[in-house]
């Protein structure tokens, strides 16, 4: 079993500070995974390439691979948090 920690984590983000660039086709860098957190409401997560997406709910999350494009598009109100780390974290739901 993994025991990753993150190095780096965002701010809690709500519908009014979900930064622009999360809402489009972004993605992490080579050797850098994600947890997306979802604590209140819900999430549309987009992976770009595929066009696959999902509702992601509180308390959700949602693991992004390196290199992953993807979106984020707030259903609801919400808060929600990314954590970064150099392998692949540990899924938390």
């Amino acid at each position: 079993m993994s025991t990753a920690a993150p190095y780096r984590s965002t701010p809690v983000f709500t519908n009014q500070t979900l930064p622009a660039a999360l809402r489009r086709a972004h993605s992490t860098k080579e050797g850098v995974w994600a947890l997306l957190k979802v604590f209140q409401g819900s999430i549309l997560f987009t992976v770009e390439e595929s066009g696959e997406s999902q509702v992601v709910r509180a308390p959700g999350a949602v693991t992004i691979v390196p290199l992953q494009l993807h979106s984020v598009e707030p259903l609801e109100q919400m808060e929600m948090q990314v954590d970064f780390y150099d392998q692949a974290p540990d899924s938390v739901t």
